[in-house]
């Protein structure tokens, strides 16, 4: 984890073992993907339930196909996409399991995905 980045290292290693795409891209993605949510994030406040927040990063429950969205706008393809929501999902449950919350967030992310960005 990196200022630039509120995704602990350790996810993003999981995440490139399980994704589709180089292993080498996934950092770049999951920031690039985290920089085109952080101007919304004041939205994200308004819209979405919050299910997280300390002094590193915020943590959005959003509809499915919201990582579809942003990276249609990006131009990513369809496992790039997947990868970051991947990262973003396994950060979720990172979190969870330390705060004792991860069965919950388990279940929140059978119909929703979710968002982490910079506190």
């Amino acid at each position: 984890m990196t200022a630039e980045n509120p995704i602990e290292g350790q996810v993003l290693v999981l995440t490139a073992a399980k994704a589709s795409v180089g292993g080498q891209r996934v950092p770049d993605l999951v920031a690039e993907g985290r920089r085109e949510v952080e101007v919304r994030a004041d939205d994200l406040r308004r819209q979405y339930e919050r299910v997280h927040e300390d002094d590193v990063r915020t943590v959005f429950l959003v509809p499915e196909g919201f990582w579809a969205e942003v990276g249609e706008d990006l131009g990513w393809s369809e496992r790039e996409h997947e990868t970051v929501a991947r990262a973003n999902a396994e950060q979720l449950l990172r979190v969870g399991k330390r705060e004792d919350r991860r069965e919950e967030f388990e279940t929140a992310l059978e119909v929703r995905e979710a968002v982490v960005i910079a506190a």
